[in-house]
């Protein structure tokens, strides 16, 4: 049980990692997992925590952009099946890893995203055939399910620059594509950590509903933000996280 003074710091954070999740695409994920390991959590539990409030606060997103419209069904079909369907998977591998491989793997995806994303605002212009890419969308959405899975993570900051880049699907859509997988990879991966017994359900749900709100007004927003801000906010993340991971994976090796 926490003490009571941490309350209002998850509630905080929460709204800070909910923001960050309706306007990227990333779930919280970065945010909550980081935090439980800042409040003593061991690294398996805190990332397991981390997926339980990962659930609400991708799902505020995704009815957000269901509502009004923006998804392209069949496109985000693929990508949600395949991040539900590999997260369940590689859910039951989690717990064969190591604190410090499973804390080593997040540094490794913040170095190589920070180095992927590139500001491409010409491409915010351009029509795109987004269910001709279905196939490749699955793809990502089963590396989607491979960080949720293993990291308690739950992909959008390696799906929305992979999609915005390699695949050239204009950012603000790979936001939205990334909320559907992030929010189905996210479920899979508690289903496993509960029936595990993993995880602190109880804290990643108080998380997790209060990022909702936060989620829930940015993502109704989404297109009153530049795309090179998005980019740079993505980048950026992806630097300060790797520097974090990277820290506490050597503290676990040298203790």
């Amino acid at each position: 049980m926490l003490p009571w003074w941490d309350y209002p710091l998850l509630i905080a954070l929460g709204l800070f990692a909910g923001g960050l999740a309706g306007l990227l695409g990333i779930g919280g994920g970065l945010i909550f997992a980081p935090l439980l390991l800042w409040l003593d959590l061991p690294p398996h539990q805190a990332l397991a925590t981390s997926s339980f409030a990962i659930v609400p606060t991708a799902l505020a997103g995704t009815i957000t952009h269901l509502s009004g419209d923006s998804l392209p069904w069949r496109s985000g079909l693929s990508i949600g099946l395949a991040a539900f369907g590999s997260a369940l998977v590689f859910g039951g591998l989690a717990g064969w890893a190591s604190g410090w491989v499973l804390l080593a793997m997040q540094t490794m995806i913040y170095i190589v995203l920070a180095f992927t994303v590139r500001p491409r605002p010409e491409q915010e212009t351009e029509e795109v055939d987004l269910d001709a890419k279905a196939l490749k969308l699955s793809g990502t959405g089963c590396i989607a399910g491979w960080t949720a899975g293993m990291l308690g993570l739950g992909g959008g900051l390696v799906m929305v620059p992979l999609m915005n880049g390699p695949f050239g699907v204009p950012i603000h859509q790979a936001v939205r594509l990334s909320t559907v997988a992030v929010f189905c990879s996210a479920s899979a991966a508690s289903l496993q950590f509960l029936h595990e017994g993993r995880g602190v359900p109880v804290m990643g749900l108080l998380l997790g509903g209060v990022a909702a709100i936060a989620a829930r007004w940015t993502a109704s927003r989404l297109d009153q933000f530049d795309a090179l801000l998005l980019v740079r906010l993505l980048r950026g993340l992806a630097i300060v996280l790797a520097i974090d991971s990277c820290r506490r994976a050597l503290h676990l090796v040298l203790s």
